[in-house]
């Protein structure tokens, strides 16, 4: 299976999904107009993925921004690593970077949290959700 990659432009998220190390990445804005159009492949992207039992998976979200309509598209792939973790002996970590004192990126994680049951590492950063602090 090949990574998937997109490169992130102002309202687009930068998506990094390497197979081989299962370490799922987004990070950056998504506020694209077209969001369902946007997120299929990526979801098509992980169904594949996801068929393959056992697998550690790390999803690192280091969202600054998204939208109402990128959320629900956010909320699918983590009812789709919820069903995974549970039904293929997965094992899924969430870890989600806020930057610090951004309250709402902090309180959509923990809302996230809450409605699958997956577990969830909440890591702060200064400047640079590369260099957490």
């Amino acid at each position: 299976m090949e990574k998937f990659s997109i490169k992130g432009s102002t309202y687009i998220p930068t998506v990094l999904f390497d197979p081989d190390t299962g370490i799922l990445e987004m990070s950056g804005e998504s506020y694209h107009e077209y969001t369902i159009e946007f997120f299929q492949p990526i979801l098509k992207w992980l169904q594949d993925f996801l068929e393959t039992p056992d697998r550690e998976i790390i999803f690192n979200f280091k969202m600054t921004y998204f939208n109402t309509s990128s959320s629900r598209r956010f909320l699918e792939i983590f009812d789709m690593l919820e069903e995974y973790q549970n039904n293929k002996c997965g094992k899924v970590l969430i870890n989600w970077y806020y930057k610090e004192g951004d309250v709402d990126m902090l309180e959509s994680g923990e809302e996230y949290s809450e409605d699958v049951d997956l577990e969830f590492k909440f890591i702060s950063f200064k400047d640079n959700p590369e260099n957490p602090a």
